[in-house]
This record gives C-alpha cells, structure tokens and sequence, in this order.
C-alpha cells in the first residue's frame, strides 16, 4: 500500500449518530488530522453535528460528498446493513476506510468488503473499539509466550444493562430503537456487545472451532413495538464454545444486566495458570496467577504500557502505508462467527466452523 506524504490528513465522518461523536472527538485529537465533513440523511442531525465539532461541511449524500470533498479518508458509523455498500463505495472511489463494528450483516458481505479494500490497496480497519485498552494487548502477548501454558478453559462477557427498570420507551430516539429491531437492521445484542466479546476472546485465546450458541428476546414495550420499530431483536446471547487448540469457553452477553454500565470480563486458564481482565476495575492491567504459588490466594496485578487507538493506528497506516490491526480480514473472522451463532440458534445445536 502506498504510504500519505500529506501534512494534513482530510477525513470525512459518514452518519452522525451517538457513536459518530466519539469519532469527530478522537480524530480531532490527532495532530495533522482534520474532519473536513459529515454526512448523514438526517439534514438537521448532520447540520448540529458539524456545529456541535466545528465541521465545515454538511451533507445528506455520499456521493455528493464524495464528489464535492477533497478526501483522504472517511470513517463510517452508520447502522451496521449499511456498512458494506458504503465501505465498497468509498474504497472505489479511492479513499481509506474505517468502519464501525460489526463489518457487515453476513460473512459473504464482509468478504466483498475484504476483497474491495484489497483491489483498492486502502487502508480498512474495523473499529472493535476494546483494541483501545492496552490490558487486552498485555494478555494476548502474556499467552503468545506460554505464560500460562497451553489454555484449557476460557470464560468472556459483555455486559450492559440499559433495558432493566421501568422505561418509556416512546422517549426512546431512533438511535436507540434501531438497536433492538431486526427490520432496522439491528442483529441484537450479539451484532452490538457479542461482536466486541468475540474479538476480545479470540484475540489472546485464538480461533473458534464449534459453536453452540442460544439466543433470547423479551417483552418490552406494549406488542414490543414502538411506532415503525419492532422490538425483537435479541436480548440475551449464551454461547458454548470450543476452540481450535482444544479449549472450551463459555461467552455470553446481555443489555439485562442491571447494575452494569459497561463491563467487559475475560479470564482465560491454563496449564500453567489463569489470567483475567475486568473492566470494572481497571482497562490498564491484569491480573495473573501462577500455579504452583506458596500463597494460593494472591493475583499479582500486571500493569500494561499504554497503545495506540485504533484512530491513531489508522491515521498511521495511511502514512506508513503498512495495514494495521484489525483489519477488515479481521472483521469477516468475526462476523463468520456472528453468522454462525444464528444458525447455531437456529438448529438448536452445535455448528462447526
């Protein structure tokens, strides 16, 4: 891939919803990086957008903004049945892409997009935005020199809990609606936090062999609908899984989980020990125990070095013209995974990969 020799990296953000805030924040951050435009459908969405981060331009059109911006780059954070025609899109039409989690709707989607990025010779990442934490990169290296021995067992889970309690849910806004309904576009629970889970798992633990994984939606508003959204996308994912060095984990996920914002857990035992990582206590550092240790009790904390975000990482690859991770072959290996967990559910059984 051919390296940026520009001073000044120009960026577009396409969709402009809650996510998209974080993008324009985290962009703006990064010295010789510029957000020169937005656009979404929503006119008055894009327009407080672009005031709200001092954007210059507003658009309602891709190819209008694709046509009239001078770009290097765009970030997309629009629904996710969205993120592979505007990935192609903008990869024809020469520009590098990140784009929001998970890659596509299906796996043979994400495999048109890892084609595209690849004939285009762009820079494609996936944004599993826990890539940030510098916890998860100590644990994956920490396993890749046997500092556990070979891994036996793995538990991993993400957990919100939003949906608890008594809700209005006519106050809910299209942001969120579109989360739980499947006619929206929406793969539940499992497309918005299993996705994340998934990559947080297998990245230290490795690859998935089989899966068995059951799903569950439950009532919610009056006939689960709110006005055009249909609320019945799943609530709940429990997954069974085995991986390809012989391990068995089990994953699970849910937006029911009152009395937790945002809480990612992973532990992951060995032959030689078990580590673990709980977000609610720290994204910087581990925690690490050995077997064979005179006080069976004690985990030793590990503190890791801080890493690039994957906006940095991104903005990086474009000027070196080296790929960074994850990449877009990333996000098929997960969504392969996603894709199986419905057909998992389906069968009411296990699916080899």
């Amino acid at each position: 891939m051919k390296s940026s020799q520009k001073s000044n990296i120009r960026l577009a953000i396409i969709g402009t919803g809650l996510k998209a805030h974080s993008h324009a924040e985290s962009f703006g951050k990064i010295p010789g990086c510029t957000v020169v435009a937005a656009v979404d459908v929503d006119k008055d969405r894009v327009t407080k957008f672009c005031e709200k981060h001092s954007i210059p331009a507003a658009h309602t059109d891709v190819e209008e903004l694709l046509e009239k911006e001078n770009l290097d780059a765009v970030a997309i954070v629009t629904p996710d049945s969205s993120h592979a025609e505007l990935s192609i899109q903008c990869l024809k039409a020469g520009k590098h892409v990140l784009c929001e989690k998970p890659l596509a709707v299906t796996y043979p989607d994400a495999l048109k997009m890892v084609a595209a990025a690849r004939k285009a010779g762009k820079i494609n990442m996936v944004n599993f935005s826990y890539r940030n934490w510098p916890a998860i990169h100590g644990v994956a290296q920490a396993i890749r020199k046997g500092l556990i021995g070979e891994i036996r067992h793995l538990e991993a889970s993400y957990l919100q809990g939003w949906l608890s309690g008594e809700r209005d849910w006519k106050k809910f806004d299209s942001a969120a609606l579109w989360r739980l309904s499947t006619g929206h576009g929406s793969k539940g629970v499992l497309g918005d936090l299993g996705v994340h889970i998934l990559d947080f798992a297998t990245y230290p633990a490795g690859p998935i062999s089989t899966i068995y994984c059951k799903f569950k939606n439950f009532p919610k508003a009056p006939r689960n609908r709110v006005g055009e959204y249909i609320l019945d996308a799943n609530d709940s994912a429990a997954l069974t899984v085995e991986f390809k060095n012989g391990a068995l984990g089990i994953i699970h996920t849910s937006r029911y989980a009152a009395g937790h914002n945002n809480r990612l857990f992973l532990q992951i035992s060995g032959t030689a020990g078990s580590m673990r990582i709980d977000s609610d206590i720290s994204t910087t550092k581990y925690f690490l125990y050995r077997s064979g240790k005179s006080n069976p009790d004690k985990w030793d904390e590990v503190e890791t070095p801080t890493v690039p975000t994957n906006y940095e990482r991104f903005i990086t690859g474009m000027r070196t013209g080296k790929q960074e991770l994850p990449d877009f072959a990333r996000g098929a290996e997960i969504q392969k995974l996603l894709d199986t967990c419905f057909v998992s559910d389906k069968k009411s059984a296990p699916v080899k990969l």
